[in-house]
């Protein structure tokens, strides 16, 4: 068995490309070896800046031989009189075998002529040299670029190329017009520890051989190495590194061979907010921040950074670093002051000036649209009067900080800022609180807003994006989304399930819907259906993805292609996530399947009918002078007895009773129909058959309080 090396040598890459890189590879090598009869024990998958290597044990001397049986002409268009015709011949041929290996056997169709080929393994050098170059240039990227006078397209250009077969060389050439990057034994160190080149003797050894050479190939040990360093530099000067998971993966994929490096700047600049310090350490310069202690804000007058360069210069780096983040703290301290010299509320106006998009007009438009959907949420959730001031006043302010210096220089401290400086101006708690919320969830990691302030105005803001967006036909395709529409809509929907917040979503998009087309008459007719249409898909996913709500449940409380269902789940998020949630649970405990039969025949006769799928008392459909049997009364009172606790399960959510309460009268069905004194529902007397079908109309309709069960697969 052979093990396999391949390492591609470039210019310094972008750090993402290389994480991504390592995710494709892992996915992409195994399944075209595995498509080439290519059997292995590991594969190992190796990645710096500056080269992707993969290193793969195990591998057979040649694929295994494999049989193939092909399918040729009619047994009597083949042979004649025992005697083989131009088509046997000629199917021979084509198939480079003898006429005696030809078979006839019977198939459905009748007798036709096959034959059986042995296709000989290849040697596994030749499939390796024509994978290689398919998995170098098959990797996916934001930003390929050429070089030289070639056509070749990576990240960064292709500097050498090492491709070992156990100790020998497998010949594998790149041409890149008059350049050609032709494979070899020979890699190369770390740029500053080692810039010799470097020669790797037999495949097994890369790992050692470049770790020699001070390059750590694997991009798990190097993160471990990071975390180690930065946390024992954070712990020598009596402080908590604040390891930022993001940074953590991004600084992993800058360095081949990571230093620690601690850095200091002055007292002075710790008057900034943290958030202000750590945005410039973490988003500017990659610094990993120093708290004073677990679980607090605040900061040490210390950074770490990781240097890829020589460890006995770390002083002269730690110098470095220190001039750039006294410049850049220096910056951020003249924005603070000078931003706060004005109360927040003055930067109102200057949202006319900053375009939110060409056909919707500024940002002090937009808080416009937003606290009039701010209103509208608050009058339907009947919040206090001094609830609704706070939303008021946190809606017209929610923006203000886009016009900062800070923000403008710092714009991942939107939100932040805003509440900082909402604090400075006097405004209240609950004000401020809510201008940082109403961005929560940033990410899909993020916390959610806490405040009823920031619920609603978070709510409020992202509606007004979704319909506007949507209003210009700009809907998301594929993976292109510019203004994170599902991430809007998700967060609406999560928010609500966490608040249990009673909205009717619906009714906020009629009306937001209704004076969006006052104002963009050209609007599709369409748009209430499409965002509709685009909530359900979101709660779709988060009941089945997130929740683990089996897809057939799901379907059956949001419907399939039933707009009375799908009206109903929108208007009613929190009640279409109890119905799921309770759906699963009495699937497991076999309740559901008690009732199951009953319903269903119910609902698929009822179809049949004319009853309306909304109506439950029986005493407005059902006539009871028309019974010619004892088990049409019986099921008729049963009704009247399911209608109260239908209603309270309407009212409590408590689906449970609803369950129980038609368990409870499934005999009395089964009775209607197959009892001593059944009736034939399809009666020819019109009357009679139409009475018998609102009957079972009205036990399908009250299981739709719960689902829809025509939707749920049998289990």
């Amino acid at each position: 068995m052979a093990t396999f090396l391949l390492e591609v040598g470039t210019e310094e890459l972008p750090a993402d490309f290389v994480a991504d890189a390592v995710k494709q590879w892992r996915t992409l090598i195994p399944q075209t070896l595995a498509a080439n009869n290519l059997t292995n024990d590991a594969i190992h998958v190796y990645a710096t800046p500056r080269r992707l290597a993969v290193l793969i044990q195990g591998l057979p001397p040649q694929q295994s031989d494999r049989f193939e049986e092909i399918k040729g002409p009619p047994a009597a268009a083949a042979f004649k009189n025992g005697q083989p015709t131009k088509a046997a011949e000629g199917f021979a041929k084509k198939q480079g075998v003898e006429l005696a290996a030809l078979e006839i056997r019977p198939t459905d169709k009748g007798d036709f002529v096959f034959i059986r080929k042995t296709i000989a393994g290849r040697p596994t050098a030749d499939i390796l040299r024509e994978l290689a170059p398919q998995w170098i240039f098959s990797l996916e990227g934001k930003r390929l670029m050429r070089w030289a006078d070639g056509d070749l397209k990576f990240p960064r250009p292709i500097r050498w190329l090492v491709a070992l077969l156990e100790e020998n060389v497998l010949p594998i050439e790149l041409n890149n017009g008059s350049q050609s990057i032709k494979s070899d034994r020979i890699s190369r160190g770390h740029r500053i520890l080692h810039p010799q080149p470097v020669t790797i003797p037999h495949a097994i050894n890369y790992p050692e051989i470049l770790h020699a050479a001070f390059v750590e190939v694997a991009p798990e040990e190097r993160k471990i190495k990071i975390r180690r360093q930065v946390e024992a530099a954070a712990e020598k000067i009596g402080g908590v590194a604040n390891i930022n998971p993001d940074l953590l993966e991004e600084v992993n994929n800058l360095v081949e061979w990571p230093t620690a490096v601690v850095g200091k700047f002055d007292d002075d600049f710790l008057i900034l907010p943290p958030e202000v310090i750590t945005t410039v350490m973490i988003t500017h310069q990659r610094y990993f921040p120093v708290l004073k202690s677990q679980g607090t804000p605040e900061l040490l007058h210390y950074f770490i950074t990781i240097s890829n360069g020589d460890p006995e210069k770390s002083d002269i780096i730690a110098a470095g670093n220190e001039r750039v983040i006294r410049a850049r703290l220096a910056d951020g301290q003249f924005f603070y002051k000078t931003d706060l010299a004005k109360p927040l509320e003055s930067y109102v106006a200057q949202l006319e000036t900053v375009t939110f998009q060409e056909d919707l007009g500024t940002v002090r438009d937009k808080v416009t649209r937003l606290s009039k959907n701010a209103e509208l949420i608050a009058e339907q959730l009947k919040l206090s009067e001094s609830e609704r001031a706070t939303i008021a006043r946190a809606a017209l302010l929610c923006k203000a900080d886009l016009v900062t210096q800070m923000v403008y220089e710092f714009p991942e401290l939107q939100g932040v800022m805003g509440e900082k400086y909402a604090r400075a101006s006097g405004e209240s708690e609950a004000v401020a609180r809510a201008i940082f919320e109403h961005y929560l969830p940033r990410s899909a990691s993020d916390r959610l807003p806490e405040t009823i302030a920031g619920q609603v105005v978070g709510f409020a803001d992202r509606l007004d994006t979704l319909v506007c967006i949507f209003g210009l036909g700009m809907l998301p395709t594929g993976s292109s989304d510019p203004f994170a529409l599902r991430r809007a809509a998700t967060a609406i929907i999560n928010i609500t399930w966490a608040a249990n917040l009673p909205i009717n979503l619906y009714e906020l998009l009629q009306q937001i819907v209704a004076d969006f087309i006052k104002t963009h008459p050209k609007t599709s007719p369409d748009l209430l259906q499409q965002l509709s249409e685009f909530f359900l898909l979101r709660i779709r996913t988060l009941l089945q993805e997130e929740r683990g709500i089996d897809y057939d449940l799901v379907n059956a409380v949001l419907g399939e292609n039933d707009p009375e269902y799908a009206e109903r789940a929108l208007k009613d998020l929190l009640d279409v996530r109890e119905r799921a949630i309770f759906l699963q649970k009495i699937r497991k405990n076999g309740k559901l399947d008690e009732i199951y039969e009953t319903v269903n025949r119910s609902a698929r006769l009822a179809k049949q009918g004319d009853l309306n799928t909304v109506e439950l008392n029986p005493t407005a459909v059902v006539r009871k002078e028309l019974f010619q049997k004892s088990s049409e009364k019986a099921l008729y009172e049963a009704l009247v007895q399911l209608l109260p606790k239908t209603r309270a399960a309407q009212q409590t959510r408590d689906y449970q009773q609803l369950v129980n309460a038609i368990a409870e009268i499934t005999p009395t069905v089964s009775r209607f129909f197959d009892g001593a004194d059944s009736v034939l529902v399809m009666d020819e007397n019109p009357d009679i058959r139409r009475n018998r079908l609102n009957l079972l109309g009205l036990l399908r309709n009250h299981a739709r309080v719960l689902a829809d069960f025509g939707a749920i697969v049998k289990s």
